[in-house]
């Protein structure tokens, strides 16, 4: 017997986890019901990358993200409009008077907020096909048709819907949810495993169904426990991400979610908060994040600019491109990076794109086809291509991005979208006319603080430990911020029985 082995480090060419993430677009928006079937069996390559339960039937999460199918729609619902028509796909609870309550709710914020109710529309599924967890916990699944306002009034009214129902019935939180509530776009998503998702929503099987693009996600859950309402992709993503920097970025947000502001809302900022929730996963609060950017006037591709930034400082390919340098150092200074290893495929319905972030953990493929098909996925073969149909392949590299304009019928490549939206307002002026910069200053002899002083601002100020001894200590020394990896970590780290000195005990030894 010959023994085979797979060249190179098993964690890199052998394992496959964290999510498998994909969208297809056609370049000239031609709606089809072959693109989706296309999504869709991208989508059973991608199971591989999803888990499942002890039942080994019910997934973690998979599902689409789509065009509206406004036809499928309106055989149901007499007196649609699509041009002036939101659809929102809701999860209710299973208690039928829980049902009631919720959908009378949803219908008397969408009435102040200035919109009518076309109709609700109970979405054709088949539970036969989902395991026993699944099944469980599966909500009542109904799709709501409103019309009047626009894609912002849509949003304002879908969070309202949601903070009223936390506040009139807080004990059903978790059964009540809105995947998507929008004017182009839907999402079709569930607790089940990559093959049986269009066997659970039979809106998918029918020809009806048609749409120019499709994210597709398949989950494999990581900070937070399989549930319905976490199932991806979320409203306006698809994204294979991490949990180890989830905390930092939940926590910067935060800091400055108190000094949020922005003409378009005025005082209606309090209908919207709080953005973040504390028991949802990094990409739901991503989602949320990302979704407040571009429905306060931000492109997609812009607003994921904003957030996920590339490492932009002494790059080569960035030398003869300072307007792009000075996109990045102004917003540095207003949002954090949302950091983590992470693709991200997305869409507003007018753009659809993928973007991978700075550290390019992620693997993301892209293909252009004869037939203006752009294909992106976390999986090299995720759709099978005769070659003389390939016009171009390649791989997203750290911090690159893609997208289709459908409106425009473009595929945008990466230099070509940065320069353009850096070259929208004058970033380089505003930099050298607002920002300050301070000269550095001699190290102290001797300690001006004492000991209980330097705790205390310490604590007010978040530091931990960990901070002083492995990050503030290590830049004393070296002048540079310092690079760990893991085998660098001191193992009381890992030690449970081990004294650690965290923010919480240093609050506790202040004096009171």
């Amino acid at each position: 017997m010959v023994a085979f082995s797979i060249p190179g480090q098993s964690w890199l060419v052998a394992e496959r986890d964290s999510c498998g993430v994909g969208l297809i677009a056609d370049r000239l928006g031609r709606p089809t019901h072959r693109l989706l079937s296309l999504a869709l069996k991208a989508l059973e390559c991608v199971e591989h990358r999803g888990g499942c339960s002890a039942d080994r039937d019910s997934g973690d999460g998979a599902g689409v993200l789509t065009a509206i199918p406004w036809q499928i729609l309106a055989a149901d619902i007499p007196g649609i409009d699509p041009d002036r028509c939101c659809v929102g796909m809701v999860f209710l609870p299973q208690d039928p008077e829980k049902q009631a309550l919720c959908r009378a709710v949803a219908e008397r914020v969408a009435q102040e907020e200035g919109l009518s109710v076309v109709g609700w529309r109970v979405v054709p599924c088949n539970p036969d096909v989902l395991g026993v967890q699944a099944r469980e916990n599966l909500p009542q699944i109904e799709q709501v048709v409103f019309t009047g306002g626009n894609d912002r009034s849509a949003y304002l009214t879908r969070r309202r819907i949601k903070l009223e129902i936390e506040r009139l019935y807080p004990q059903w939180q978790e059964e009540f949810y809105i995947a998507s509530l929008a004017s182009r776009t839907i999402v079709y998503k569930g607790m089940v495993r990559s093959v049986v998702l269009d066997q659970f929503y039979l809106d998918l099987q029918n020809p009806a169904f048609v749409t120019p693009f499709a994210v597709y996600h398949r989950r494999f859950s990581t900070n937070t426990m399989p549930k319905w309402h976490l199932a991806q992709p979320m409203r306006l993503l698809g994204h294979n991400g991490e949990i180890n920097t989830l905390l930092g970025n939940i926590n910067w947000f935060k800091a400055r979610e108190g000094g949020l502001a922005h003409p378009v809302w005025g005082e209606r900022f309090q209908d919207l908060c709080p953005i973040l929730k504390e028991n949802e996963s990094d990409s739901a609060n991503l989602d949320h994040v990302f979704e407040l950017l571009v429905e306060s006037g931000r492109s997609p591709l812009e607003a994921l600019m904003i957030l996920v930034p590339e490492a932009y400082r002494n790059q080569p390919d960035l030398a003869d491109k300072p307007e792009i340098v000075d996109f990045y150092d102004f917003y540095s200074g207003i949002q954090e990076p949302w950091d983590g290893p992470a693709l991200l495929a997305f869409s507003d319905g007018k753009i659809v794109g993928a973007l991978l972030d700075r550290n390019g953990l992620r693997p993301a493929r892209y293909t252009i086809t004869t037939d203006d098909l752009l294909i992106v996925s976390s999986e090299a073969g995720s759709i099978v291509l005769p070659e003389e149909q390939i016009v171009e392949k390649g791989r997203l590299g750290p911090g690159q991005t893609i997208a289709v304009d459908l409106e425009r019928q473009q595929i945008l490549k990466n230099w070509e979208i940065k320069q353009t939206i850096a070259g929208k307002h004058p970033y380089g002026q505003w930099l050298r006319q607002h920002r300050y910069n301070l000269a550095p200053q001699p190290f102290h002899s001797h300690n001006s603080l004492d000991q209980e002083r330097l705790l205390t601002y310490q604590t007010a100020f978040g530091y931990t430990l960990e901070d002083v001894d492995m990050v503030i200590e290590a830049m004393a020394e070296s002048g540079k911020e310092p690079v760990f990896v893991w085998g660098m970590i001191p193992p009381w780290l890992f030690c449970p029985s081990a004294p650690v000195c965290s923010t919480t005990t240093l609050s506790n030894a202040l004096p009171r």
